[in-house]
């Protein structure tokens, strides 16, 4: 017996789909010779590099302020950050404008290159590298063709204890 168009439709209705997890979206961008992402859901927008103003007493990282639309933002470059060699600005140089926690936070990058989608199989854990490397912020490593790029955890990076740019977000 053949199942009519309406039950077929029933059939497809009612299927498990095999792969529930939807696709992932990272913005990538490079800090010196590495290329990193971060959740495109963050991102609330992309800005040339302009001057900052100072901060006394400020750790080296946190390059200063901006005032965008009203809002004081706080800019981080990541290079330093992550001890990555002295920073060069120049016309490749974006802040990512993220919205973390209903906080804004700028977040200097050497360059950025495209927004990546991944799936689940794409993602592969950050190996563990002992006292070397702090991986707490990494989701993990994402693969892509030939491309490999370091998954940043945005929100627990900007909410850590030494950043502190970022109230605690509850899990």
């Amino acid at each position: 017996m053949t199942a009519t168009p309406t039950q077929q439709n029933a059939d497809s209705r009612n299927a498990v789909p095999s792969r529930p997890v939807r696709p992932l979206e990272f913005l990538s961008f490079t800090l010196g010779q590495e290329e990193y992402g971060i959740d495109i859901q963050k991102v609330q927008e992309l800005r040339g590099y302009d001057a900052v103003t100072r901060i006394a007493n400020a750790p080296e990282y946190i390059k200063g302020v901006v005032n965008l639309r009203g809002i004081i933002v706080p800019i981080i470059d990541m290079r330093i950050k992550f001890q990555l060699g002295a920073p060069t600005y120049d016309q490749f140089t974006v802040v990512i404008v993220l919205n973390i926690g209903g906080r804004v936070v700028g977040m200097v990058v050497d360059s950025v290159s495209d927004v990546i989608t991944l799936s689940a199989e794409q993602i592969k854990p950050a190996p563990e590298m002992g006292a070397v490397l702090d991986t707490d912020y990494l989701i993990g490593l994402g693969t892509l063709d030939e491309r490999m790029l370091i998954l940043v955890d945005i929100d627990k990076l900007m909410s850590s204890d030494e950043m502190g740019l970022v109230e605690k977000i509850a899990a």
